[in-house]
């Protein structure tokens, strides 16, 4: 291929034309002239490795495999006792995937074969539908001590629609917390999922008691995975990073609740929040922002209208947000990712 390819560059053809009339680009050319004409594709046919089983070899060890003797061991079990007995056929990882290319490797055991935990997928499609809860530090003066922040925030419109500042983590100040904020909500049976992280007072029997009683489904987070509790870790963020946070710790209780009443009312009320079109929590969980954003939008084209030049294309996008996830479905994603794609072509 590389010397059709320098006949061509010789007759007066360009190196790029001539290479892609053979699906090979200029940076594939160079790679191969400079790696000692290897081919480095990864579709490329190569020939075997040196220490490859030959066909003979892999009928044995199958035939090995499915003897009496071995047939309700696993590897890790026959490479040993082949060992014993003064013999080396292969390792573990090779009888696996000679199992696993002859369809012979399933689960045996008398338990369920584990499968992989994926993200829980929830989909809020108006308010109090999906909430997020957690509970956060707030330093005081006794150093290892701590009030503990209980922040419920709905995922739809971003709204707190609960809080409490307390001692101690508890499960029982949770079941209470939340039992309060269903009622103030007017949250019916079987219409909220609850997401929690994996903490003590989460899954507390407490709390897991007091959601079967109000009808509300708990999730949680996977283990070990800190960014399955998204809202909550950004609405946290948003409490410590305000320029009124104070710089000294919290002297009393009263003091740290007075201060979290304060940050809620701004939040919940003044806050335009980015992720909701600069619409404030209260007005899109109260469904004003349709009108409000509508608004926006007359604003904008009487604007383009009086001074056009000043405009390239369109106007800003007002357009209400729609529904909100939790842990999207990778295939959503793979849509958001050809549909911005397409906008940017």
């Amino acid at each position: 291929m590389l010397a059709l390819i320098d006949v061509a560059v010789a007759a007066g053809a360009r190196q790029a034309r001539a290479g892609a009339v053979l699906g090979l680009s200029v940076r594939t050319l160079q790679r191969w002239r400079r790696g000692g004409l290897q081919d480095g594709r990864r579709a490329a046919v190569r020939p075997p490795p040196a220490n490859a089983l030959t066909a003979a070899e892999r009928a044995q060890l199958l035939e090995l495999l499915g003897a009496p003797e071995y047939r309700d061991l696993s590897p890790p079990q026959i490479v040993p006792r082949l060992a014993d007995a003064g013999i080396y056929l292969a390792s573990e990882a090779t009888l696996y995937r000679l199992l696993r290319e002859a369809k012979l490797l399933r689960h045996r055991q008398r338990s369920r074969p584990g499968s992989p935990r994926g993200p829980r997928h929830h989909e809020a499609r108006g308010p109090n539908r999906v909430w997020s809860w957690d509970i956060s530090y707030l330093p005081t003066p006794v150093r290892g001590l701590f009030f503990y922040l209980y922040l419920v925030v709905d995922l739809y419109s971003r709204k707190i629609v609960g809080w409490q500042v307390h001692d101690q983590e508890s499960s029982a100040a949770a079941s209470a917390l939340l039992t309060e904020a269903c009622q103030v909500e007017g949250v019916a049976r079987d219409q909220l999922v609850l997401h929690a992280d994996n903490g003590a007072p989460m899954k507390g029997a407490t709390l897991l008691a007091t959601l079967q009683a109000l009808g509300v489904m708990p999730s949680f987070s996977r283990p070990s995975v800190s960014d399955d509790n998204p809202f909550s870790e950004a609405l946290f963020r948003t409490v410590k990073y305000r320029p009124w946070y104070p710089e000294r710790p919290f002297a009393s209780l009263a003091e740290a609740r007075a201060w979290v009443e304060r940050f809620v009312a701004w939040y919940n009320h003044e806050h335009r929040h980015s992720a909701i079109r600069f619409v404030t929590p209260q007005q899109r969980h109260a469904g004003e922002d349709h009108a409000l954003l509508a608004q926006r939008h007359v604003v904008y084209e009487v604007a383009r209208a009086r001074q056009p030049a000043r405009w390239s294309r369109h106007t800003r996008d007002w357009t209400p947000v729609g529904s909100v996830w939790l842990n999207p479905p990778r295939h959503r994603d793979d849509q958001k990712d050809a549909a911005s794609a397409r906008l940017a072509a």
